[in-house]
Parts: structure tokens; sequence; C-alpha cells
């Protein structure tokens, strides 16, 4: 019996030495695969497979999962990931509201939450509970700044707001009015719309009676469409913009002629064959798309490259995190976010990150591109 738990004990010393001398990280992934915002998130979802499936001497396991664009079942979601599959850190969710909804459990838990989400409140104002969250979308100052300056350039005077009912409209709402009054623009309606509305035609109806110069829909994908449609059809002649909220295929496809002369700021990858091959994102952004394609038969929209970059975000921050403590503790996702936030100067699919206390986004003007609408594609718009 001794000789038998001799060997036995030799045995398990022996696999031990000959185990791989790492452990595994594991990434939880919420993505709105289904629901009202699935244009978005399913871009997102695809995206999964291409992420990094090692970081420096870490294997890494991505567990992905639905959350049929629902901020509730977000939450469900989170707290299972955390609880039952001790995640590490998580990408997503896909909507601004499920990431608003997040920011409280992310900071009880201690878990870094990368969100591919436009509204800049999910990092903005920086707070002990937000210190856990990053942006992988550039925040809503930097397009904005870019719109505001067009229309101050082509003699835009007065402007009408229509955007959702929610998180990404209210943030858009407060940057927009900041910047307009700072540059003598007098917003002359604002409207809101919920994301599964079917009908803004009392909205835009009130708009359209304002008279403005121009229109700045704040909106994300297939509903970024229904208000400017509608506006047009009423007969609007003034300039519609819209935020990167609208920077997919489905908003040309589903948009046609109406959205013919819109004007976006947004990534790069939208007119990745008029980008400078010297802008030191422009391979990193054609390495995903060809990886994408190969894989899905079709080109990606935007919102899934900030899925992508959260991977590499990941895979620069993880190594420095696994020097300090183990995968699995609190020590470690603790490691990982302060590792995240001293990001400097990664590049990405959309641009160069480089985060900081106070920036959890991490964006300048290098990651965005002034984009319009013509002959029903994107094109960049040249001064």
């Amino acid at each position: 019996m001794k000789l038998t738990r001799t060997v036995f004990a030799l045995s398990v010393a022996l696999a031990a030495l000959a185990a791989p001398a790492h452990s595994q990280v594991k990434i939880g992934v919420i993505a709105s695969a289904t629901g009202p915002t699935a244009v978005v998130g399913l871009p997102q979802r695809n995206t999964v497979p291409l992420l990094p499936t090692k970081m420096g001497d870490l294997t890494v396991e991505y567990i992905s999962m639905d959350d049929a664009s629902d901020p509730n079942q977000t939450v469900t979601l989170f707290k299972k990931m955390i609880s039952e599959d001790k995640i590490d850190a998580l990408i997503g969710p896909t909507g601004s509201p499920n990431a608003m909804g997040l920011i409280q459990f992310a900071a009880d838990s201690g878990t870094p939450v990368l969100a591919p989400v436009g509204a800049a409140s999910v990092v903005l104002p920086m707070t002990e509970q937000k210190k856990w969250i990053f942006k992988t979308t550039q925040n809503d100052d930097i397009i904005a700044q870019a719109l505001v300056k067009h229309m101050v350039d082509n003699g835009v005077k007065t402007a009408g707001f229509l955007g959702f009912n929610d998180a990404y409209g209210e943030s858009w709402l407060t940057v927009f009015k900041e910047l307009a009054e700072a540059n003598n623009i007098d917003i002359v309606a604002t409207e809101r719309y919920v994301r599964s509305d079917t009908s803004v035609t009392g909205q835009a109806l009130k708009i359209y009676a304002a008279k403005p110069d121009a229109v700045l829909v704040a909106g994300t994908g297939a509903a970024a469409v229904l208000p400017q449609v509608t506006l047009v059809k009423q007969g609007y002649k003034g300039q519609i913009y819209q935020t990167h909220g609208a920077a997919l295929p489905a908003f040309l496809s589903l948009g046609g002629e109406q959205v013919e002369g819109t004007i976006l700021a947004a990534s790069l990858m939208l007119v990745l064959p008029e980008i400078a091959d010297s802008n030191p994102a422009k391979p990193i952004a054609q390495d995903y798309i060809q990886r994408y394609t190969e894989r899905y038969g079709q080109a990606p929209a935007t919102f899934g490259a900030n899925v992508y970059d959260a991977g590499l975000l990941l895979e620069k921050a993880v190594p420095v995190a696994a020097a300090k403590a183990k995968p699995g503790t609190p020590e470690f996702r603790s490691a990982l976010r302060d590792a995240l936030e001293q990001t400097r100067d990664l590049i990405a699919t959309q641009g160069v990150y480089t985060m900081t206390p106070e920036d959890h986004s991490g964006f300048d003007e290098r990651g965005r591109e002034l984009i319009t609408v013509r002959d029903g594609q994107w094109r960049l718009l040249k001064p």
C-alpha cells in the first residue's frame, strides 16, 4: 500500500512538471446578436473567433453570450459570468444602455469591462465605479467636434436634433449642445425616439417646421435610418449629419437614395482604400477585414472592429498583469485594470489608443475621418 501511494504521488509530481507553465485567462463576451441592436451586435459576436487565443504565455478562453439587446439580460449574464465562469474581464455589451447598467456591478466585482459602445457617459465623467470601464469606440466629443466644425465651415447657423431617448441619445445631446453654443449654432428643435420605433413622423414634422439649416440624427444601426428617411420624404432639404453609430452597410442599403449626401465622422475602416498608406492603423484594419471576410464571406461593419480592438488591448495588458498575479484572482483583475489604463500608443483598427486615468477611450483625432455618402457608398469627405 505504501509503495502504491509513493508511486501515485510521484506520478502526480511528474505530471505537474510536465504540464504547461501557464494558466488560462477567461474573457466573457456579451453581444446583442438578436433583438433591435442585432445589426450592431452580429459583427461583434462574429469577431470573437478572430481574437487572440494566447496572450503572452497564457491561453485564453472566450465565453460568448447573447443578451438579445435587453439591458436586464445583460446584467444577468454578467453576474453569471462573474460568479460561475470566474471571468477575468468582459468584452461588451453592444448597447450604451446595456453598458451603463453594468458599471456598478463591474466596480463591485472588480472586473475590467471593455465596452464597444458609443456613449461617452460610460466612462465620463470618471468616477470610482467607472474606472473599471474602458471604451473601444471614439468618445462623442471627438466625433462631434468634426461634425460641428463642418457645420461652421459651411455656414450652418441653426440645427435640429433627433436622437435616441436613452444613454446614447442623451450623451450626444449634451455634447452637441455644448459645441453648438460655443460655435454660435442655435438648436431650434430637439426631438427623441426609442430604438424600436417604427415611425418618427411626429418628431420629424416638428423638426421640419423649425426649418433648421442642418439636422443631427443620433441613433445607431438600422434605427439611425428612420429619422433621416422620414425627414427627406417630408421635403427637408438641409444637410443631415449622423453619428458614428450609423457607420454600417445596412445604413446604406436601407436608406438608399434618401441617405445620399449624409455626413458623419467615423472609423477609417469605412473608407479604407482612400486612406493613406502612411496611416499606422491601415494595415491593422486591412488584416482584420481580410480575416473576417475569409471566414464569413463579407466585410465586417466597424462595430466588429470595436471588439477586435478590445482583444488587442487585452493582448498587451494581460502579460503585464500576469507578472503581478495569477488569472482567476481579484489581484489579477486589478492588475489588468491598471495595465489597461497604462496603454500607450497601441495601434489598432480604428486609430491609436493611449489611455490615462482620466481617459478610458484613448482616441485622439487619428481615430476619426470625415465621411459622406456618395453613389450609395461611403466616401472620404475631402476639404
